[in-house]
């Protein structure tokens, strides 16, 4: 039977949570308060890029509005999915969740199930959510609404595909009937369904990101040391990711992690740790590695090429991964800063991030990918697939996602880690 569906935050993850919910037959309104990207919704084209989310938005019916009165009332579930970024301090700004409590609270009826898909400390759902939705509703939570913990687990590139095909489901539920309405709402997705307290599903969804983080720091760590003693880290890692215990995932060596979770969700973490007593050494050290580790490139790049100033740089690569726009954290900002800093020249190119990358730095030149290549040297940031289909024949190369073509074919190659 289709539920209606609200889903409050109309970006990476309430896009493709409305967009894939709507692809199984429910009924799914977006809420979000920028109008550019409501119009674009409306008219069925995605803001963002992510692979096959296009292709859902023209396919279905999704409502997108910034009316939370015409919304929130009348809905079976209410995904919260508004951003959580860090503040200054590297702890979580919770003001677009507040903002949002109080318009969910304002417009709320009884026997709605309200889920939290943002990533948020735990304690934060008990202590804030709930309390704030109580205090605008006039209702009960347990007793006129239900209120659980969602988190999501999406890969930015393959979000869509990550939505269809989860690992895991993990629901984090207190009191109330909204246990039974989220589990008839996957009840058609085949993996695990781990009901878990609502503060233990916050910790797992931060627990897995400071997890994955630390096993990157870590091969980048070794990496560091393979390239020393000139070994191939990823023969390395290949040995390593055969032990069952370790697995073969996040063991790409290269210039670190980025983008919209590991970087604010271990920082938070961090921070948590410290108003509670506790030293998280091991998380606060991945962390430290992954600052530094994009800056190994310039090092190499200034073994072939020792005074950088006036020099072309090319740099293939600006979104933190491959197959999205998303630019946040991305490793190619700190190794960028550096090359302005020293008066390089520098040329650009990324497939789909340029428009974001603007907004950072207007003044550097965008090209297309022949005229990065011409360039006193090449610098490799983002692992596209069509960086293995350019010509490297006698470029000065420093990869930092070990493009395979590059390290064939160029006159001159390094690797960061290998």
């Amino acid at each position: 039977m289709p539920l209606n569906i609200g889903i409050v935050g109309a970006g990476y993850v309430g896009l493709v949570t409305g967009a894939c919910l709507s692809d199984i037959g429910h009924n799914v309104t977006c809420i979000d308060t920028d109008k550019k990207k409501i119009d674009l919704i409306n008219k069925k084209i995605t803001p963002i890029y992510e692979k096959e989310l296009a292709s859902l938005l023209k396919k279905n019916k999704i409502l997108a509005t910034n009316r939370y009165e015409k919304s929130i009332s009348n809905k079976d579930l209410i995904f919260i999915c508004v951003g959580t970024p860090s503040l200054e301090c590297g702890s979580q700004d919770l003001s677009y969740i507040k903002k949002t409590c109080k318009q969910i609270g304002k417009n709320l009826e009884n026997e709605t199930t309200i889920v939290m898909k943002s990533s948020v400390l735990p304690g934060t759902t008990e202590e804030i959510v709930t309390p704030l939705i109580e205090k605008h509703s006039k209702l009960v939570a347990g007793k006129d609404f239900s209120i659980l913990v969602n988190p999501e687990f999406l890969r930015e590139g393959n979000a869509v595909y990550d939505f269809k095909n989860p690992n895991r489901i993990i629901i984090g539920h207190n009191r109330g009937n909204g246990k039974k309405t989220l589990t008839e709402l996957y009840e058609g997705f085949d993996c695990p369904k781990v009901y878990t307290s609502i503060r233990a599903a916050e910790m797992i969804k931060y627990a897995s990101n400071a997890f994955l983080s630390t096993k990157i720091s870590f091969i980048n760590e070794i990496g560091n040391l393979c390239k020393k003693l000139n070994i191939d880290v990823y023969e390395v890692a290949n040995g390593m990711g055969h032990d069952p215990r370790i697995g073969p995932h996040f063991l790409n060596a290269g210039i670190g992690w980025g983008g919209s979770c590991f970087p604010k969700d271990t920082k938070a973490l961090i921070e948590k740790g410290k108003a509670l007593g506790v030293d998280l050494k091991i998380i606060e050290n991945a962390v430290k590695v992954n600052d530094l580790q994009p800056l190994k490139i310039i090092e190499l790049l200034k073994k072939h090429i020792k005074n950088i100033s006036g020099k072309e740089i090319g740099v293939l690569g600006l979104s933190f991964k491959p197959d999205t726009d998303d630019i946040r954290d991305s490793r190619s900002i700190p190794i960028i800063s550096k090359l302005i800093e020293e008066n390089a020249k520098i040329k650009a190119y990324d497939p789909k991030a340029i428009e974001n990358f603007k907004k950072l730095f207007p003044t550097i030149k965008y090209c297309k990918p022949e005229e990065v290549l011409d360039s006193d040297a090449v610098l490799i940031l983002t692992d596209w697939k069509e960086f293995e289909k350019l010509d490297y024949k006698g470029k000065i190369v420093i990869d930092g996602r070990r493009i395979q073509k590059a390290r064939n074919k160029s006159r001159i190659y390094e690797g960061v880690c290998w």
